[in-house]
């Protein structure tokens, strides 16, 4: 099992920007894709972007395209989100996970990912 902290989120204005970081322990981290959800008050938790095992492959949800930008470093069991343009609708709290399975490219259902970070807020204000 693989423990994920989440660091990085704050209140911002729209058109601001913020970066977020998840550091994990545990397991092989660099065998893992990892990817960031988010979940808004009333709304069901919500895929936003993944990034594979080795960095190559990337994928985003089309409400943060050319927007937000996700990277890892396997020297540092470390994950980015890089979130610029921001605006209110992005405000929730904000996930990351792992994959269950290794060495796969990451989907983009919740029921790919196994282990999950207890969440970092987010507020863009208007």
């Amino acid at each position: 099992q693989v423990q994920l902290v989440e660091s990085g989120g704050g209140l911002v204005m729209a058109g601001g920007s913020l970066r977020l970081s998840c550091a994990a322990s545990g397991r092989t981290f660099s065998s893992y894709g990892m990817g960031w959800f988010r979940q808004a008050p009333g709304k069901e938790r919500e895929f936003v972007a993944a990034v594979s095992a080795g960095g190559s492959v990337t994928r985003y949800a089309e409400s943060v395209k050319g927007r937000f930008t996700i990277s890892r470093d396997n020297a540092k069991n470390t994950v980015y989100l890089q979130m610029n343009s921001l605006k209110p609708e992005d405000t929730a709290v904000y996930y990351c996970a792992a994959t269950k399975q290794p060495y796969r490219t990451p989907g983009t259902a919740v029921t790919d990912f196994g282990s999950w970070g207890q969440g970092t807020q987010v507020t863009v204000s208007s």
